[in-house]
């Protein structure tokens, strides 16, 4: 019997598993007619490149009712030569079984979820959860820190719905007084409201910062957990939000029952800190303190994985951060997401592989590969082949 990742996860019986039963597609992208039947545990897709394993992946990641994870806009998504596709997926969640079905035309994405048609796709958010690997999440390590700010703030989309709102109104303000600052040189009249700015833009700071740190400070101790499962214990993972802001406020006011002190806090100097940058903020004709600066800063060993780390190493790194989001969203909303896995082996040693396919146990996982040699590490599970866009199951449960 292999160990469980997470060993609390196998007694938590509390949480329930996100489970999809069936999914079909029609007309999206390169699947003409798709319909699949996973099994509850791991599912590997396999097949040569542009035949269509992604697609699958992006088609079910839709109905977490957030974008499509390639940046994809709606019209990209339907076939060739057709005027919509049509996605339907039944699925457990939220204790029951459920149905939803989802009509991409160039304009919209319609939802229907059990037979009600829904105002948005975007009213799925947090109650069909996925987590998605995809090569381009790569970006989180080898990228900016834009990058790593996109990470941490969609897993807190996803965790607590409402901060979509809170980062929405920042960014507002931000471009506001960003556009005041602009103005101000034609007329000087204007620095007279900038106060008034800078304090509304300073409490929504705060809660950003907050919200973000607290996030990292959870995700530490299950990435790092993961990371070490995965290197076999050769290798130790850390993550650092790097907040000039937050420096000065003791670990357990960030993160414990005190949040509203934190907050108050960092307001405040971060309003203080606006007023003493006026004049150079002026000069630049833009903002140049605050949240939309902050980094993620993650080591391995001790050393920063951006310079440092090797490809291996670096992948193991984004995957343990996926995989940690996924433990954290289960633990939050007593579900598990599922684990949307994407061109995923490549890079990794056999013993990280064989972890991948055979660790993750009591989460639905979709694995794609190209390479269907490291299937025979594979103990039980699903495996289908994919093949210019039909998919072909060679194996079930």
């Amino acid at each position: 019997m292999r160990a469980t990742w997470f060993p609390w996860t196998a007694t938590n019986t509390r949480w329930a598993e996100i489970n999809i039963t069936a999914f079909s597609a029609i007309n999206f992208r390169n699947l003409a007619q798709v319909s699949i039947e996973p099994c509850p545990g791991v599912n590997v897709i396999y097949g040569d490149n542009g035949h269509g394993k992604t697609n699958l992946l992006e088609g079910i990641s839709l109905f977490s009712g957030m974008r499509s994870f390639r940046g994809a806009r709606n019209g990209q998504m339907i076939a060739e030569g057709e005027k919509f596709s049509r996605l339907e997926t039944s699925f457990f969640a939220e204790s029951r079984d459920q149905d939803a079905a989802m009509v991409i035309t160039d304009s919209a994405r319609d939802l229907t979820l059990n037979g009600v048609k829904k105002e948005a796709a975007s009213s799925m958010i947090g109650r069909f959860c996925t987590v998605v690997f995809s090569p381009d999440r790569m970006l989180l390590i080898t990228g900016g820190a834009a990058e790593r700010r996109r990470f941490i703030d969609a897993a807190m989309s996803q965790i607590q719905p409402g901060y979509t709102n809170v980062l929405y109104k920042f960014n507002q303000i931000l471009q506001q007084r960003n556009t005041l600052l602009k103005d101000i040189s034609a007329n000087p009249s204007l620095k007279s409201t900038m106060d008034v700015w800078d304090m509304s833009l300073a409490s929504y700071g705060a809660a950003v910062i907050c919200r973000r740190h607290n996030l990292v400070r959870q995700l530490m101790p299950i990435a790092a957990e993961i990371y070490g499962q995965m290197s076999s214990g050769r290798e130790q993972l850390e993550l650092k939000y790097d907040c000039s802001l937050a420096r000065c406020l003791p670990d357990e006011i960030l993160g414990g029952s005190r949040l509203n002190e934190a907050m108050a806090q960092i307001s405040e100097q971060y309003q203080n800190q606006l007023g003493e940058s006026l004049a150079s903020d002026m000069r630049l004709g833009y903002t140049f303190h605050g949240p939309q600066r902050d980094d993620l800063t993650v080591l391995i060993n001790g050393r920063d994985a951006r310079t440092y780390g090797s490809q291996g190493q670096k992948r193991s790194s984004v995957l343990s951060l996926k995989l940690a989001e996924a433990a954290l969203l289960a633990d939050l909303l007593d579900e598990r997401p599922v684990a949307l896995l994407d061109d995923v082996m490549s890079e990794l040693d056999a013993s990280r592989q064989d972890f991948l396919l055979n660790r993750l146990q009591g989460w639905q996982v979709f694995i794609t590969c190209c390479d269907p040699g490291p299937l025979r590490l594979l103990d039980s599970g699903s495996i289908f082949r994919v093949e210019s866009g039909v998919v072909t199951q060679m194996r079930g449960e």
